[in-house]
């Protein structure tokens, strides 16, 4: 239903006027921050972090985690795919009160590429961070720092003027129903792995 609306184009006006709206907050910290959380879905860091999390993994023995954590990052793909779709045109003149944060950016605005990858990379790596990470108190501090960055990026890539607000609505939709069946599927690898372990060690 989303995606129709937007590709009636039925939701320009709502779009400009939430923008417009989150761009009112000019509070110096609040900007630092929008800036902040997008940083790390910028060239060329969102090509070095990415992997450098499953080498990350991979030096800890973890080979199976540091797969599925290199292959989470195919979630802009999905981006891939649909922006080829859509097509739909960034924030620009025709609405010339929205600011445009300066920044490396290209293609077209729906999906937002940010909140997909972010979610794939990152929602991942909460995944197994809640999962793997034993001692209380510093699972809930990593699950609420990546759960915060996860959270944040949709609303900065609005109050930054690349997106619009359906853009990121429908990249969280996306994201997130891949990225649960993209756990389903590293649970049953993992348990695949688990089981031919005991087999060989019997």
């Amino acid at each position: 239903m989303l995606f129709t609306i937007v590709r009636n184009r039925q939701s320009a006006a709502v779009d400009a006027a939430i923008t417009l709206r989150l761009q009112r907050r000019r509070h110096p910290v609040f900007n630092r921050l929008m800036h902040m959380v997008s940083w790390p879905g910028f060239p060329p860091q969102s090509r070095i972090i990415p992997p450098a999390l499953a080498g990350t993994l991979f030096a800890f023995g973890y080979r199976l985690e540091a797969l599925f954590q290199l292959l989470a990052w195919g979630s802009g793909g999905i981006s891939f795919i649909f922006k080829t779709i859509m097509r739909r045109s960034r924030p620009g003149p025709d609405f010339p009160e929205i600011r445009i944060a300066v920044a490396r950016i290209g293609g077209t605005s729906f999906p937002s590429g940010h909140v997909l990858n972010y979610i794939g990379v990152y929602g991942f790596l909460t995944y197994l961070a809640h999962t793997w990470i034993h001692p209380s108190l510093i699972r809930r501090t990593v699950v609420a720092i990546l759960g915060s960055l996860l959270a944040l990026v949709g609303p900065s890539r609005v109050y930054l003027g690349h997106h619009w607000f359906t853009d990121v609505t429908a990249s969280y939709l996306l994201g997130f129903s891949w990225l649960m069946a993209f756990t389903s599927v590293y649970r049953r690898a993992k348990r695949w792995q688990v089981d031919s372990w005991r087999l060989r060690t019997r």
